[in-house]
């Protein structure tokens, strides 16, 4: 990533945004359409299409500039010495930026009003720790992944989110910018405006205690002297 120029990480940070949250907005406002009401399989196909997504994103992104497509992630990266802070407040920027125009294409491609707001509320302290859960588990799955097993990042993330959509509360945002963008559109992933402040705040939290605990957890080993 480091010989990359910033233009091109830049790049590939908004296209990354772009496709994952149109994929997450898309694929929430297909399956709600297809399931007949059925909360579960809307769910279900939401998962499947976020999870596939990420997967490729990762493994086509992740050279040129580490496909965060997430400030959670940039903050933990920049937190942690990977990128510096001015180029990470152009990363979140773009996540940003590209991602809500993801959510209005989606918007487009199913004949919705490109502006809007979410009038779904998601709030309350299980829904809050569900995020922060879900934001330690994905940062940490980033870092011990990279750490270990470097080449594994897509799958490993992938089927992470896959399981948190399920076993989290909040059915796992797990990215700050996203949850501006499903604010932004009253589907089946929307979120209350209202709602959006407490969920980013978990977010963080659960992103700063995952970098803490990664550097407990993943530091090498003590060299053995004698």
């Amino acid at each position: 990533m480091a010989s990359e120029p910033l233009s091109r990480q830049l790049l590939a940070e908004g296209l990354g945004a772009f496709f994952l949250f149109a994929t997450v907005i898309g694929s929430g406002i297909m399956a709600e359409a297809l399931a007949g009401g059925n909360m579960a399989v809307a769910l279900l196909g939401n998962t499947l299409a976020t999870g596939a997504i990420l997967f490729v994103l990762i493994t086509i992104l992740e050279p040129i500039s580490g496909a965060h497509m997430n400030p959670a992630v940039t903050l933990v990266t920049a937190i942690r010495g990977g990128i510096g802070w001015r180029d990470a407040a152009f990363y979140v920027a773009v996540q940003l930026a590209l991602g809500i125009a993801g959510a209005w294409a989606a918007h487009l491609m199913f004949d919705l009003p490109v502006i809007q707001y979410s009038e779904r509320i998601r709030t309350g302290a299980g829904q809050w720790l569900g995020e922060g859960i879900a934001t330690f588990g994905l940062i940490l799955t980033i870092l011990g992944t990279v750490r270990f097993r470097p080449a594994r990042l897509p799958a490993t993330v992938a089927l992470y989110i896959v399981a948190a959509y399920w076993f989290t509360s909040s059915t796992s945002f797990a990215n700050p910018a996203i949850t501006v963008a499903r604010s932004l559109s009253d589907s089946f992933a929307g979120i209350a405006p209202a709602n959006a402040a407490a969920f980013i705040a978990a977010q963080l939290t659960g992103a700063v205690l995952a970098s803490f605990t990664a550097s407990l957890l993943f530091a090498p080993a003590p060299r053995r002297t004698g």
